[in-house]
């Protein structure tokens, strides 16, 4: 697999994913490089609320929108950081660039603006990230242990967290029932 560049693209976890915490999951890249990868899995919801999560970091959420959305297990990484995927990108202290409109943010500026009801329109929160070292996805890939696709924004903040993974299978044309969890060598 020679250089590929899989950032604004979801990683769909093979049925043989051995990693309990990536089985059954939908992770979107926020950047891939020579460097390695970052990601967030964004169908795994943990038992704390968007709501419960200010009450923690000591910010009053004015803004009821987000108030009891669910907040995600976005990787093994860093669990006990939040991170927050958000279109459109606007300006905050420290946003990564992911697509043309998605941006995901780590500064605790947006949570003030999402509290006011001044941040952006679409987010979704995780506590945690997905990490890979330079090559290791590739590898992984090379494994049969995901699938790509191009990402879609609305799959990303408009689909029940159930629905997700075979919304992105059905944008491959694949139906969770083809997928084996073991590698075939013809």
């Amino acid at each position: 697999m020679d250089s590929i560049n899989l950032t604004n693209h979801f990683l769909i976890a093979m049925p043989g994913m051995a990693d309990p915490h990536f089985s059954k999951t939908l992770t979107y890249i926020c950047e891939h490089s020579e460097k390695g990868a970052i990601g967030l899995v964004i169908n795994k919801p943990i038992d704390i609320t968007v709501g419960h999560l200010f009450e923690q970091v000591n910010i009053e959420l004015e803004n009821e929108t987000f108030r009891f959305d669910p907040v995600r297990f976005g990787g093994p990484v860093k669990v006990e950081c939040g991170f927050v995927l958000h279109r459109p990108l606007g300006d905050w202290n420290s946003t990564l660039k992911v697509g043309d409109d998605i941006g995901m943010t780590t500064s605790k500026d947006i949570l003030e603006a999402i509290a006011k009801g001044e941040g952006p329109d679409r987010v979704l929160v995780t506590l945690g990230y997905a990490g890979w070292s330079p090559g290791q996805l590739e590898d992984e890939i090379k494994r049969n242990g995901w699938l790509t696709v191009e990402a879609d924004s609305r799959l990303i903040f408009d689909l029940p967290d159930d629905e997700k993974l075979a919304a992105a299978m059905h944008k491959l044309g694949v139906h969770p029932a083809m997928l084996s969890g073991s590698v075939g060598h013809a």
